[in-house]
């Protein structure tokens, strides 16, 4: 099998795995605003996320010589280290779950900046002295504390953002103001599609005119569009969302660190330890049978008021499939290449790879709007934040150290 040996070579497979895990929650987000059920989206995600998995396995785990291969492995009396593997897969699925709601809440980059700061803040203290504290503690926990500054600026931004907000529609006229009252209802929808039908008749147009992004209208306007209801429902329900996907999110990464590396040695004697590529593997197993069970519940008892699915609806449903195919590949590549790094250089490193909400800002900004035509303070604060996260990241990536 092939092996990231370098630390050159680890700090590629962690750039990549940033760019890819922070592209693909905003992938998912595009068609929640276009108003496909998230239980429709993460069905076709956990496939091709699964698929990922499938193909690490039978490329990089297969070629080579040296330690047991992948398919070798399968064979072996290793379940000790595939229950920690598969431990993994359940907290990173309930994440992942979960933010796909808070994602509607708080917005895209909120989310993922409170989800990585408590990722980093606890997963990479565990990790450091699974590690056997290879990586630099006095380089290492500077970053840790960026990070978890980063969480607080992300709460800040996520509360004047809210702000912003709730004064721009307040901006609206009189009769939008009412219609407002009943966002989330049938009567809100039609009486908002009514008004912009008059509007256009008005102008002498036939076609209406889009909402320009940060304005009243456009907050309205998406609201009508998306699958998941936002508007008059208490904002703390979207960060008691991210606040627990992120501490599910610090655990998967020490869970599958266990699992390779068998610091408690759970492994009889004599039996090889699990490689990253089979560890990954039965990680992605765990986190595809959850996701399944889950969501095809959801279909039936959906949550946060989600109008009730079926898999036959599920099926006929190819509105935006190619892009949740892409997010799964996208997400699955990204865990790869993120656990591939952390095999050689230390996981408490390969956790820089959760500055992804770089990436997620960058998406959100340009294709979402998020911020468009917001308060100066909002816009300080996300500076700010995205600046710690720079720090951050560059701070995390120079603490690598080489495993022996």
């Amino acid at each position: 099998m092939y092996l990231v040996e370098s630390k050159g070579g680890a700090i590629v497979c962690m750039l990549f795995s940033l760019f890819f895990l922070g592209t693909w929650p905003a992938i998912m987000t595009l068609l929640e605003r276009r108003g496909r059920l998230p239980q429709h989206t993460y069905l076709d995600y956990s496939i091709t996320n699964l698929l990922a998995a499938v193909i690490i396995a039978l490329t990089f785990g297969e070629i080579g010589n040296g330690r047991p291969n992948f398919t070798t492995q399968l064979s072996q009396d290793n379940w000790p280290s595939i229950m920690f593997a598969m431990a993994g897969g359940v907290v990173l699925s309930l994440g992942n779950l979960s933010t796909q709601y808070a994602w509607a809440f708080v917005g895209l980059s909120v989310t993922e900046v409170i989800t990585s700061s408590i990722t980093v803040v606890i997963g990479t203290t565990l990790n450091y002295f699974l590690d056997d504290k290879i990586n630099r503690a006095e380089i290492l926990f500077p970053g840790v504390g960026c990070f978890l500054i980063a969480v607080c600026l992300g709460s800040a931004v996520h509360s004047s953002n809210a702000a912003d907000n709730r004064a721009k529609l307040k901006s609206l006229t009189s009769d939008n103001k009412n219609v407002t009252a009943t966002v989330g209802s049938s009567a809100y929808s039609n009486e908002a599609s009514q008004n912009k039908g008059v509007k256009d008749l008005e102008n002498g147009s036939s076609t209406p005119e889009k909402a320009k992004a940060g304005t009243a209208d456009f907050l309205v306007d998406l609201e009508n569009r998306r699958s998941i209801k936002v508007f008059g429902r208490n904002t703390s329900i979207g960060l008691s969302i991210t606040f627990f996907a992120g501490v599910c999110f610090s655990l998967f990464s020490p869970a599958f660190n266990l699992a390779t590396n068998d610091q408690w040695d759970t492994l009889k004697k004599g039996v090889p330890k699990l490689v990253v590529y089979t560890a990954f593997f039965w990680f992605s197993i765990s986190c595809f049978v959850l996701a399944i069970i889950l969501n095809v519940t959801f279909l039936y008892f959906p949550v946060l008021n989600l109008p009730s699915s079926s898999l036959k609806a599920y099926l006929n449903d190819w509105n935006g499939r190619g892009w949740a195919f892409l997010a799964g590949l996208l997400c699955g590549f990204g865990n790869g290449l993120q656990f591939m790094g952390g095999q050689a250089a230390g996981y408490a490193a390969a956790d820089a790879v959760q500055a992804l909400p770089l990436v997620s800002t960058f998406w959100g900004v340009l294709i979402f709007g998020e911020y468009r035509k917001s308060s100066r303070r909002t816009y300080i604060l996300l500076v700010n934040m995205l600046l710690m996260f720079i720090a951050a990241v560059g701070i995390l990536m120079a603490s690598s150290g080489h495993r022996k």
